[in-house]
């Protein structure tokens, strides 16, 4: 099974989470593929204007070829692209795995409804805990659901 992991990728921090939650979702599902945009690196260079739309193309066929997508719905607003790839998969029929940690209220889990409706499960572990390791589980535990539906 492979998850697309829709997720502001911007700074080195969110980057570095990122990897931390893939790993910790490997290592509950070791068979699982987790795809990483921000791997994604059309010509060998990251963030170049010339190949914005190799990698555009590549966000597309990475949410195609997957399962599922897990998508990181924090911050006072969610990031844009990540909404769009969970508009994306959603007009797909592609599962949408949503997770937030963000405490801050919203219209619906803290969230706008286009985006908390778009998804089949959501996921809320607050970022008190600081414990990728139990949202690897919750996460585990979504996905395998999925691929039993």
């Amino acid at each position: 099974m492979k998850v697309y992991l829709a997720a502001s990728l911007f700074s080195q921090v969110e980057r570095k989470w990122n990897r931390m939650l893939a790993e910790a979702l490997k290592k509950y599902m070791p068979a699982l593929g987790v795809v990483l945009p921000q791997d994604f690196k059309p010509a060998g260079k990251y963030n170049d204007p010339g190949h914005y739309g190799a990698l555009f193309r590549m966000c597309i066929d990475g949410i195609d070829a997957a399962d599922a997508v897990l998508a990181v719905l924090d911050g006072a607003e969610v990031d844009s692209g990540v909404a769009w790839e969970v508009g994306y998969a959603y007009a797909r029929g592609k599962p949408v795995i949503g997770l937030r940690t963000d405490f801050r209220p919203g219209a619906e889990h803290g969230l706008n409804i286009m985006l908390s409706r778009s998804c089949r499960f959501l996921i809320r572990e607050f970022s008190f805990q600081e414990d990728v390791e139990t949202l690897a589980k919750a996460i585990a535990r979504r996905v395998k659901k999925i691929r039993l539906d």
